[in-house]
């Protein structure tokens, strides 16, 4: 078998060196710009200090990163392609009757390897920077963190007392409570009840504390309160997640946020789509892999190799855009997350198989 060979071993080796390198090349190129970026933010916060812009920096790069591994593996593929072509040892291979699909079970190896470790070990560790990052940031920039562009937060909740949807402009500092609320309580039977807006809320075990309340009923007159209590049901760890973006939530963590979010009341389709475009993740770049080397594997001799190499950007430049079409798609509620996080993965493995079996095979 090639792939426990020695020229196997050898083909892993090149193909690994020369896809990690581009990550790191592109992780060192996002590390730099981002820093250049919140240096020019820090001048408008006394509390930024080089060394927490630093620290801030060191602590986002992992997740914009992390979108750049389709890319690392399809221009590590084709470089590790085309430096094997140029050194003429594909030739070699192919004159002892190495196919094409043989020497690419190592980079296939490497691809699906790397996809895994991206979604069991990379992801966690860059989402839990992701979240620090942002608690960080809101610290040191506190301005932007408090944005009016930023979307309302909607909540629902079901107690003994009816049904009630919460809105809010905004979350607490702490993360237990919300600003600007309104809430808008139904009654067990279904018919609305009361209008409470408060300034804030700020969620206790079994209730809300509100704060500045003011209670419009369908049978009172409005009356004011300092302090006002509501019956809820929902959890401190549901509110903190109505506020987290998937891409803050680690793979392993994602089953549990999902059942939480449910539970809620809360929409899930954006975590569920983040789950399973994780769990497509090693598909995808042996999908880029095989792009890669459909445009990659002309003879020098043959000429024509610029050509094929802007080609091959291109379809992977195009595979990504798919890619990201069919998750707006997928959140956006119009196409499963299950069919918008495979679909891409699995068409571009087909066509780039397809490619290559015409190359090869005619």
């Amino acid at each position: 078998m090639l792939l426990t060979s020695t020229f196997g071993r050898y083909l892993t080796k090149q193909f690994a060196r020369s896809i990690l390198g581009v990550f790191g090349t592109f992780f060192f190129l996002i590390g730099t710009l981002d820093f250049v970026e919140l240096m020019r933010r820090a001048g408008d916060s006394p509390l930024a200090t080089t060394p927490l812009i630093v620290q801030l920096a060191l602590f986002r790069v992992p997740s914009v990163a992390e979108q750049i591994f389709p890319f690392a593996v399809l221009f590590g593929g084709m470089f590790a392609l085309l430096t094997l072509s140029r050194k003429l040892e594909l030739v070699v291979a192919r004159s002892v009757g190495m196919s094409a699909w043989q020497f690419l079970q190592p980079a296939a190896l490497v691809a699906g390897v790397i996809g895994l470790l991206s979604i069991l070990v990379y992801n966690p560790v860059a989402a839990e920077l992701k979240s620090r990052a942002t608690a960080l940031e809101t610290r040191l920039f506190v301005r932007a963190a408090q944005s009016n562009n930023a979307p309302d937060v909607w909540l629902r909740q079901r107690s003994m007392d009816g049904q009630a949807i919460i809105r809010a402009a905004g979350s607490l500092p702490d993360g237990d409570g919300l600003s600007q609320v309104a809430i808008f309580n139904f009654s067990p039977g279904g018919g609305f009840s009361e209008r409470i807006d408060a300034k804030q809320a700020v969620l206790h075990h079994g209730y809300w504390e509100l704060t500045d309340a003011r209670v419009i009923s369908t049978t009172d007159e409005p009356q004011n309160y300092g302090t006002y209590l509501f019956a809820t049901t929902l959890e401190p760890e549901q509110v903190r997640q109505s506020f987290t973006p998937p891409e803050a939530v680690g793979f392993w963590s994602m089953p549990a946020v999902i059942d939480r979010t449910q539970r809620a009341g809360l929409d899930t389709t954006r975590y569920e789509l983040r789950y399973q475009s994780l769990m497509a993740r090693p598909l995808l770049l042996v999908a880029m892999v095989l792009v890669a080397a459909s445009v990659s594997l002309r003879f020098f001799r043959f000429g024509g190799v610029t050509r094929l190499v802007i080609g091959g950007v291109a379809a992977g430049f195009v595979l990504y855009v798919a890619t990201q079409l069919s998750e707006e798609l997928g959140s956006s509620g119009i196409v499963n997350p299950v069919v918008a996080a495979w679909l891409p993965a699995t068409i571009g493995s087909m066509l780039g198989a397809l490619a290559l079996l015409h190359q090869e095979d005619g």
